[in-house]
């Protein structure tokens, strides 16, 4: 069976949609049409991967507008003459065709302090209570594929990246914060300068997670609910002038 696909091509300056018919077999997917793609027509086609199971988070693309990885978006998700339109993340610069320049989400994770755990006693173990765990495990299972901060309407359509981190940093940062054994405090971090407040909660990067990680409920509401109760909560406001920022070190 013919399958026809309609790929974007060119760099940061000029390009256009071309259209591809190649032929499909059973169990093919996205990612697979693209390399016969690469193999029968177009041996220039640049488009990045890894690992073709989900798990690098190398094979982010548009797919008939929605992003998604290309490794895990079976053909056969799409009906028989269902044209299929593959284009570069719309959030980050085109390097060529497919590939896009994801830099700038390497400077966002440079500007976060590090995991930072007060000083081991000596003969006594570190404690956390297992729900802390459970609690925190979720976020460790981003692949960095940036579906999140290409969905995000604050980074992509707005063009805000000097004011907001995006989704996925704000799961790293929820992360830090919820950890029982770190010592840091980023909450004024997190309203000043990582942008908690530009995000309104859509919960768009939730439902483009590859992992299913539920970031908007589980990691940015928290974040934005401790911002909320640092610095527009009026009792804490008096607490904190009364008694400085005792309670907030020891959350």
């Amino acid at each position: 069976m013919e399958h026809k696909f309609k790929i974007w091509r060119g760099n940061s300056k000029e390009g256009e949609f071309k259209t591809y018919n190649i032929k499909l077999e059973q169990g093919m997917v996205v990612l697979d049409a693209i390399h016969r793609i690469q193999t029968q027509h177009a041996g220039d086609l640049a488009a990045r991967w890894n690992c073709k199971a989900g798990k690098c988070g190398s094979c982010s693309m548009a797919i008939n507008g929605r992003p998604k990885l290309a490794c895990m978006t079976r053909m056969n998700e799409f009906s028989e003459d269902e044209l299929i339109t593959v284009q570069p993340l719309k959030a980050f610069p085109v390097i060529k065709d497919l590939v896009t320049d994801v830099s700038w989400n390497y400077k966002q994770n440079k500007r976060i302090l590090p995991f930072s755990p007060d000083k081991k006693q000596k003969g006594k173990d570190r404690v956390m209570y297992q729900r802390d765990v459970e609690r925190i495990q979720e976020f460790r299972k981003c692949i960095e594929c940036y579906l999140c901060q290409d969905v995000c309407h604050v980074l992509r359509d707005q063009g805000k990246k000097e004011n907001f981190v995006g989704p996925r940093f704000m799961i790293r940062l929820a992360s830090l914060e919820m950890h029982p054994l770190d010592m840091e405090d980023r909450i004024p971090k997190i309203k000043n300068e990582f942008g908690s407040g530009m995000c309104n909660i859509t919960r768009c990067c939730t439902d483009v997670c590859p992992e299913g990680i539920q970031i908007t409920d589980n990691g940015i509401i928290p974040i934005k609910e401790r911002v909320v109760d640092r610095f527009y909560d009026p009792v804490m406001w008096i607490y904190q002038k009364l008694f400085g920022n005792e309670r907030a070190k020891q959350e």
